[in-house]
């Protein structure tokens, strides 16, 4: 990591990284989304976030933005990242410990 950065293209090609990205982009834009298409579920606009960190993240390291497979598969990866910003979501909303589910 480069010093002064908290988030790398490197970093952003990982789960961890891509996941909490995502995370932090859905809930500082959802209420805006929320009013101008309130037809998209949050699930499939975070889904759509990741896409877009994941296909940036891969051509900002290198990838040929010419392959077709990378859009695929960060499409792919874009399902469990967003999956895993729902995680984080659920945690901060539901801490361990916080007696709801023990």
């Amino acid at each position: 990591m480069q010093e002064g950065q908290l988030f790398t293209w490197g970093a952003l090609g990982t789960m961890a990284g891509a996941s909490l990205l995502v995370y932090f982009v859905v809930q500082y834009t959802k209420a805006l989304v929320d009013r101008w298409l309130p037809w998209l579920p949050t699930d499939v606009f975070a889904v759509m976030v990741a896409w877009a960190i994941l296909t940036l993240a891969q051509v900002a390291s290198g990838a040929g933005a010419g392959d077709w497979r990378l859009y695929v598969l960060a499409f792919a990866n874009a399902f469990l990242v967003a999956a895993a910003a729902g995680q984080i979501n659920n945690k901060a909303l539901n801490p361990p410990g916080g007696g709801k589910n023990d």
